[in-house]
C-alpha cells in the first residue's frame, strides 16, 4: 500500500464514522418538515440552505461550512479531525446540486491559491 492509499483509507474511515456524529443528525432535523406531497413513502423533506428549495433526503448532503480539507500526512490529522467533527453550527444542509457547485468552487479557489504561491 502506498502512502497516498493509506491516507485515503484513513480519510474514508473517518468520514464514514462522522456520519454518526450527533451534530450531523441535529443539523438534518432542523432543516426538515413533514412532506405533504403525493409520494406516500416520503415522510420528510429538507430545505437547502443555499437555494432555499425543499428536497427528499436522497437529494441532500450535510455540508461542512468550513471545508474539512485534505488528509495526506500525519501532520494533517489533528486539523482534519477538528474540522470534520464540528458542532451543528459548522454544518448545513445543501441539495446535491448546490453541494456540487460549492465543492467545485472550493477546489478552484484552492488551486488558484496554489498557483499564486508556487515559486517561479
Amino acid at each position: 500500500m502506498t502512502e497516498s492509499q493509506f491516507w485515503s483509507m484513513i480519510r474514508s474511515a473517518l468520514r464514514q464514522r462522522s456520519r454518526w456524529w450527533r451534530p450531523v443528525h441535529i443539523c438534518e432535523q432542523k432543516a426538515r418538515r413533514k412532506y405533504k406531497g403525493p409520494n406516500k413513502k416520503q415522510k420528510y423533506e429538507y430545505k437547502c440552505e443555499s437555494c432555499k428549495k425543499w428536497f427528499p433526503k436522497k437529494d441532500i448532503s450535510i455540508d461542512h461550512i468550513v471545508p474539512v480539507g485534505s488528509l495526506s500526512s500525519y501532520e494533517d490529522l489533528p486539523g482534519f479531525v477538528e474540522r470534520l467533527f464540528v458542532e451543528q453550527e459548522g454544518l448545513q444542509v445543501l441539495c446535491n446540486q448546490c453541494h456540487t457547485k460549492k465543492t467545485k468552487s472550493e477546489k478552484l479557489t484552492k488551486n488558484d491559491r496554489r498557483k499564486k504561491h508556487k515559486p517561479k
